[in-house]
């Protein structure tokens, strides 16, 4: 199925908004469509005034401020003048574009000049990116990895611990006992993000549930863990299953180790027919992650004649491109650009050079919020 037009374009934004001026090829490349249909969405983003359009590059509307006038308040700081932090997160990812946006108002705040490193979806590319920086004298680095394995963790990012320099970890969690439990992390609670979808659809009446959820990163594998512990611990949920969002919701091959993680009821490892599993159940609501498969399976229930909210209400979860669906989507909100703020934050601390600068690790995580929009209504008993 087709990516819907105006997801295709927000995507593009996000990666004009973080980037700075884009080639179109590139666009193109990256978002796997051809040159000539990404050339007509610059287009018209330049006709609506959200973009801007060069030769063959798309700018954004406001160029980021040059970070080298440093503040006069913050003018005798050592982390000021012109230092580097590295800022390295993983390519087509719009979620933690947004956190990268709050990272970099801070930094540029303060000063600082960024050194932007988007990881491509290789294995093991996040390391030569960090070291490359690190030679050309970054003094920090706020880094997401990966992680779209469950023992990735301490088999492939183990170096993290020992690259020698502040580093703060953005919307991940380290597990515990790993070699980067040490590290400073900054987190969105994504277990409150997953109670409140629930505690939103039990209000409304629902009984029965499905999560359809990714499996290939770390928010996905805790909303899918969370989800199961929440709904089994609610009297008032009668039944509830776990499935795959989508058939590329899986990590691709890798360290996985049999038995890392305990099996969660309903999930054969497969993509689901959502309507017929919907039937099947007897669901009347779903919580699905994350929002771009959320906006294709919505899509795909009312192909098979079930219609949002009407016969499934439905919370999303991400709220990235959720309320440009033709039925906005009710969804749990993350603080993304908080989250990159406060990682910052924590970062510049540490590169003070001051007494508390070294102090105890910070592990620091921040609540989502639900965004109600329609997508999601109160049930009406039989014979009402």
């Amino acid at each position: 199925m087709r990516e819907p037009v105006e997801l295709r374009r927000q995507r593009i934004l996000s990666v004009v908004q973080s980037r700075g001026a884009v080639k179109v090829s590139v666009l193109a490349a990256e978002l796997d469509v051809s040159v000539v249909t990404i050339r007509r969405d610059v287009e018209e983003l330049a006709r609506v005034g959200r973009l801007r359009r060069g030769h063959g590059v798309a700018r954004p509307v406001i160029d980021a401020p040059e970070p080298a006038t440093v503040p006069a308040a913050r003018a005798q700081e050592p982390a000021g003048d012109g230092a580097a932090v590295a800022l390295v997160v993983p390519e087509r990812h719009s979620y933690l574009y947004e956190t990268l946006h709050g990272a970099r108002t801070v930094l540029e705040e303060a000063g600082m000049r960024i050194a932007l490193h988007i990881a491509p979806q290789s294995a093991g590319a996040e390391r030569p990116l960090v070291e490359r920086a690190l030679a050309d004298g970054a003094r920090g680095l706020l880094i997401a990895p990966r992680w779209r394995h469950a023992r990735s963790e301490e088999l492939e990012y183990g170096w993290l611990a020992e690259v020698g320099v502040p580093t703060v970890l953005m919307e991940r969690r380290p597990r515990p006992g790993s070699a980067l439990h040490a590290l400073d992390s900054v987190c969105s609670d994504h277990w409150y993000g997953t109670h409140l979808a629930v505690d939103h659809l039990v209000s409304l009446g629902h009984r029965r549930i499905v999560l359809a959820a990714r499996d290939d990163s770390p928010t996905a594998r805790t909303i899918r863990t969370a989800f199961a512990e929440i709904a089994a611990a609610r009297p008032e949920v009668e039944d509830w299953s776990v499935v795959l969002s989508s058939p590329e919701a899986v990590p691709g091959p890798g360290p996985e180790s049999p038995g890392s993680e305990a099996p969660v009821p309903g999930d054969d490892g497969a993509a689901v027919d959502l309507a017929a599993l919907l039937r099947e159940r007897g669901a009347t609501a779903a919580v699905l992650h994350g929002d771009v498969d959320a906006l294709m399976l919505v899509q795909r229930l009312a192909e098979c004649g079930v219609q949002v909210p009407r016969d499934c209400s439905v919370v999303a979860y991400d709220d990235v491109v959720a309320a440009l669906g033709s039925t906005p989507l009710t969804a749990v909100a993350p603080p993304k650009a908080e989250i990159g703020r406060a990682a910052a934050e924590l970062l510049l601390h540490r590169l003070a050079g001051s007494a508390d600068s070294t102090g105890p690790v910070r592990r620091t995580e921040l609540l989502p919020s639900l965004k109600i929009r329609g997508s999601a209504q109160r049930l009406t008993p039989l014979g009402k």
